[in-house]
């Protein structure tokens, strides 16, 4: 009979424990000058939902017309880099041509030179021989 009458006062006691703990940390929640008011009103919470809401329509505004002058930037570089692209063809095909003149001319100068009517000095003059 000793064993459940002390299981029971042992459960009380504990239970007496755990209840004194939560009203102590309750009345320190409400005594703390610190703490967050808590929304009782629905009406104030929709007030911080709808700024939060404004914020963040702020936000995707800003973050919206950052995209799209980072695609405006990246046009104008892709047209950049088209234009430069041109060019460079363009050099390319008057090297080509550049390069096709100077082998004429190399193949003019040998013959002339194989015919005897122009001669080449060492520091590279050309000299007519007739």
């Amino acid at each position: 009979m000793k064993k459940p009458f002390i299981a029971i006062l042992i459960s009380f006691l504990v239970t007496a424990c755990v209840g004194a703990s939560m009203f102590a940390i309750g009345g320190a929640a409400l005594m703390n000058k610190n703490g967050v008011q808590a929304s009782n009103s629905p009406v104030q919470a929709s007030n911080i939902s709808a700024g939060n809401a404004a914020q963040q329509a702020d936000q995707v505004s800003q973050l919206q017309s950052l995209i799209s002058q980072y695609q405006d930037h990246e046009q104008q570089y892709q047209q950049r880099e088209q234009q430069l692209q041109e060019q460079l063809a363009q050099a390319n095909a008057q090297i080509q041509q550049d390069q096709q003149t100077l082998q004429q001319v190399q193949i003019l100068l040998g013959a002339l030179q194989q015919r005897g009517l122009i001669r080449l000095t060492n520091d590279g003059r050309i000299v007519i021989t007739q």
